[in-house]
């Protein structure tokens, strides 16, 4: 079973929270990440993810296990696009499930912060006054 994932396409909150969901769970947080318009004093019309998708894959996967290991929760998935966004798209999804909620706050923001940090996906924004420039956290 894949804990990480990648998308070209639009997926379903709804569906992927009740993926995680069973008679063990107490405690359920999630993280939703949008396209938003503007990054840095710029005006953003759009941006485009590209992964490098074996590495991506793999690594996603290391980050969503250590979670699993590092703290006391049930599971947890993360989705992440790919392709050309739209502002006010979804871009990435967390969600963790747990006995209790403390466990699932903690592991949902280590989890967006380590994808954010280790998964070889790169931000390619555009900008209302011309140019471009591609993303990537140090």
């Amino acid at each position: 079973m894949n804990r990480f994932a990648l998308s070209d396409t639009p997926f379903d909150v709804a569906t992927l929270r009740a993926g995680l969901l069973d008679a063990r769970v107490g405690g359920y947080a999630s993280f939703e990440g949008w396209v938003r318009d503007h990054n840095a004093g710029r005006a953003v019309t759009g941006l485009r993810y590209e992964a490098y998708v074996a590495l991506a894959q793999a690594e996603g996967e290391r980050v969503l296990g250590q979670a699993c290991e590092r703290f006391d929760i049930l599971d947890a998935r993360c989705v992440h696009r790919t392709g050309e966004l739209a502002i006010g798209e979804l871009a990435v999804w967390v969600g963790v499930s747990a006995a209790h909620r403390d466990a699932a706050f903690a592991a949902c923001r280590w989890i967006i912060d380590e994808v954010k940090q280790r998964v070889p996906i790169w931000k390619h924004e555009t900008y209302a006054q011309g140019g471009a420039d591609w993303l990537h956290p140090e």
